[in-house]
């Protein structure tokens, strides 16, 4: 419901309420700018909030989008505030006839009040994750490592004489030296390298909490009054 068309003449000690549900006391009065609330009986807190900060009306409820916490920052009177004073009692007013010196009388007595807010700002400290590296580095070393293994060798152990077997063929004797070459089996090294897990290493991490100073400027309001007319 916009604000313009809410009987606003129905909303006094209506219940005020803000974002969340925030409890506002009852609405005491209404004018063209401000509504003010009431909340408590004994321990009384008075709230003024701009008109424009109604968001609905249901009859029961005037709803306001403030939370609590901007309202006591912002929209919160630092005094209380006595409506029977500003009230004018029928007693007052002489039913009889009304002439003009009566209308200025009236004027007279009637206390304006202009609500002015003012403005502060505060920090609100957020914190985001950011992510730093340690460098851990793995270098090569390099050993000299002796391994000692066997080998088999064959060798000439020894010549024997006999005489031929009937199987041997005879031929002719040579005319020349000629080579007989004897195969001789003999083992060498071959040496290859196989990775291994030697060990590990275990890195672990652990939080740690920092306290940190944060320092920034604000704004806020405040009001001069050195060139106001008190007259």
């Amino acid at each position: 419901m916009s604000s313009n068309n809410i009987p606003w003449d129905e909303t006094i000690k209506k219940e005020a309420r803000g974002i969340d549900d925030a409890d506002f006391g009852e609405i005491q009065s209404v004018d063209s700018e401000y509504i003010i609330t009431q909340k408590g009986i004994i321990d009384k807190e008075f709230f003024s909030f701009p008109i424009n900060l109604v968001q609905d009306y249901d009859g029961n409820r005037v709803l306001f989008k403030v939370t609590e916490e901007e309202a006591r920052n912002s929209y919160m009177e630092s005094q209380n505030i006595d409506f029977d004073q500003e009230d004018f009692s029928n007693s007052e007013i002489e039913t009889e006839s009304t002439t003009t010196n009566d209308y200025d009388s009236l004027s007279n007595n009637t206390k304006e009040k202009e609500v002015i807010p003012l403005m502060s700002e505060k920090l609100d400290v957020t914190t985001r994750e950011l992510v730093d590296e340690t460098v851990i580095t793995k270098k090569p070393v390099k050993e000299t490592k002796t391994i000692e293994v066997q080998l088999m060798r064959e060798e000439i152990e020894s010549i024997e004489r006999r005489p031929p077997s009937s199987q041997i063929k005879a031929q002719n004797p040579v005319e020349s030296p000629e080579e007989i070459k004897i195969p001789l089996k003999r083992e060498e090294p071959q040496v290859t390298k196989k990775p291994y897990v030697k060990e590990e290493v275990i890195v672990k991490k652990k939080a740690i909490t920092d306290k940190k100073e944060i320092t920034e400027d604000v704004n806020s309001e405040e009001l001069d009054t050195s060139n106001v007319d008190r007259d």
